[in-house]
């Protein structure tokens, strides 16, 4: 069965939320896990209601509005109730530190805010609520804050939120009649980029829409299929990717209550069976490692039989299907991007057969530029652009591999206030600089080597990429992450180690604190030697550092480089 490509009349998220909640109406749309759903038309009503408050509060076309929430159904109404009356939403990061939070709503001047209760308990401990007109719990939609409102608007909130469409009359209702057009901004969101300048990326209407409709082109999407929403709303890639997409298509989207530990996912996705689910590759590197490859290391026999090829992708086949049935069963795409992916464990997919994709780009363009179906991914590859983007490679080596260059509906408008780094990253014929370094190969696909900022020049000149040695290295037994810097001229590589699996293996918790050091000191040094018998000579590792603590991360699990170069 297939679908027809979604047209709409105008690429705007007015115009997408229109047809959808038209076309759909009784279908389910957002719900927690184990709760009711909410109906495309309920979603649609829940829009009005917030829009009426929003107008009350003297919210107008062009107002930012902060949304600082963990995922829920809320989030999804508040995102389009805000960018279809022609105000521009700011989601921020619940990862991100109130104070963090606090800067951001004041840099992007909103007017208004949205904060779940959980967030809002910690800032009252923490700081005082911000200077605006209007603050609203996300979870219940309770208005706390009320600043400067007509006295007859006063009034009549203290009947309650049911008689607010009344005052929309007495106001005027001269912002519902609002136009908003295809380049109009819809949002500006807050990079928590590797290297520790937070920028505020302003996307169009367009942007985000032409994103959603070219995603079609990859996949078929169905109204009813269930999507379940694992990664935070706020960064752009579920945001365009697991909201807009599917809102688009019919389909219904389920949100956990709880931080996706692999017991509350597991369960998770045995009570909604999803269709489509994305992540980042640190989900599916953490299942292979601790329970899937385990399995072909029990003992002597099975760890011989697994070396020869035939016998490891049978392996692999019945590992792929029991895989798919922890996943709920029906699972026909899993998207993974955010950062490279293991080619250890995408070896393992690709022979176990499960349906994953591997997609690529970038906050700011909205954010997909190249992906490819589950039945056409490539190893190691990412895919060919999507409709409507061209790549094009500058400054190639003799192998092909330069940096790449992106064009197309989906690249931002520009960075917030900041039109000196719009113009670092943007020339004049509306190409945007990705910093990323890689090669096209003859069927269009795009190889990523790695990132520009972070290429180490080798003592004999040769380009070695961090990100390139760092999935050998973690792909090693006890690694649980690992950081690869030129550390004055000596190639040198943090390792975090798994320490659970550490002390079951040599029981470290009973031994010394001198006996410890030495048997990390042991494992550290092994891991180093394995991991140059398999690189070129020019990018061998010279000395290994334990990471004591856990690296901090992006809200894509990428390491916060700039905290330990």
């Amino acid at each position: 069965m297939h679908k027809t490509s979604i047209e709409l009349p105008k690429l705007t998220l007015k115009s997408l939320f229109d047809y959808s909640s038209k076309k759909y109406l009784d279908s389910p749309a957002v719900q927690f896990v184990d709760d009711e759903p909410i109906s495309y038309t309920q979603f649609a009503n829940k829009v009005t209601e917030i829009q009426e408050i929003l107008h009350t509060y003297g919210i107008n076309p062009g107002d930012k509005v902060a949304l600082y929430s963990e995922n829920m159904p809320n989030w999804s109404i508040i995102y389009f109730a805000v960018t279809t009356m022609g105000a521009v939403i700011v989601p921020i990061l619940p990862d991100f530190h109130i104070s963090e939070a606090m800067h951001i709503a004041t840099h992007a001047e909103c007017k208004a805010a949205f904060i779940s209760q959980k967030l809002f308990e910690v800032m009252l401990d923490e700081i005082q609520p911000p200077d605006i007109n209007l603050l609203v719990i996300a979870d219940s939609i309770k208005i706390l804050k009320k600043l400067s409102t007509p006295s007859m608007v006063d009034k009549v909130l203290k009947k309650g939120n049911k008689h607010l469409s009344k005052a929309m009359e007495k106001l005027g209702n001269e912002n519902k009649e609002h136009v908003i057009h295809e380049d109009d901004l819809a949002t500006i969101i807050y990079t928590s980029g590797t290297t520790g300048s937070s920028k505020g990326v302003m996307l169009s209407h367009k942007n985000l829409v032409s994103n959603a409709i070219s995603a079609q082109k990859i996949i078929d999407v169905f109204p009813e299929e269930r999507w379940l929403s694992i990664l935070p709303l706020a960064h752009t890639y579920e945001c365009t990717l697991g909201m807009i997409f599917p809102i688009l298509c019919g389909s219904s989207i389920h949100y956990i209550k709880k931080p996706p530990t692999p017991t509350i996912l597991i369960k998770a996705m045995s009570t909604v069976k999803p269709d489509f689910m994305l992540t980042v590759p640190l989900v599916i590197e953490k299942i292979y490692k601790n329970k899937i490859l385990p399995n072909f290391q029990k003992n002597i026999l099975l760890k011989t039989l697994y070396t020869v090829p035939f016998i490891r992708k049978k392996l692999h086949e019945i590992a792929g299907k029991r895989l798919i049935e922890t996943f709920g069963g029906k699972i026909r795409f899993f998207g993974i991007g955010g950062a490279g992916l293991s080619p250890v464990v995408e070896k393992f997919l690709r022979e176990a057969k499960f349906p994953y994709s591997i997609g690529y780009g970038l906050t700011e363009t909205s954010p997909l530029l190249a992906g490819a179906n589950p039945s056409k991914t490539k190893y190691k590859a990412i895919g060919p652009t999507i409709f409507g983007v061209e790549f094009q490679l500058r400054n190639q080596n003799k192998d092909g591999v330069g940096t790449l260059w992106a064009k197309g509906p989906n690249i931002m408008i520009g960075y917030y206030k900041d039109p000196e780094k719009t113009a670092e990253v943007m020339d004049e014929g509306g190409w945007f600089n990705t910093e990323d370094i890689g090669y096209i190969d003859e069927d269009k696909y795009f190889f990523m080597s790695g990132r520009a900022k972070n290429i180490i020049v080798g003592s004999t000149g040769e380009n070695i990429y961090p990100e390139q040695l760092e999935t050998i290295i973690n792909a090693q037994e006890f690694v649980s992450d690992s950081l690869v810097f030129d550390n004055n001229n000596i190639l040198t590589a943090r390792i975090y180690l798994d320490y659970d699996k550490f002390d079951e293996v040599f029981g470290i918790s009973k031994k010394s604190e001198t006996k410890t050091h030495a048997k990390v000191d042991e494992v550290l040094e092994k891991i180093r030697l394995n991991v140059n018998q398999n690189i070129s000579s020019f990018s061998r590792i010279k000395k290994v550092i334990e990471q004591r603590e856990e690296f901090r991360k992006t809200p894509t699990k990428k390491i916060k480089r700039y905290l330990y170069i």
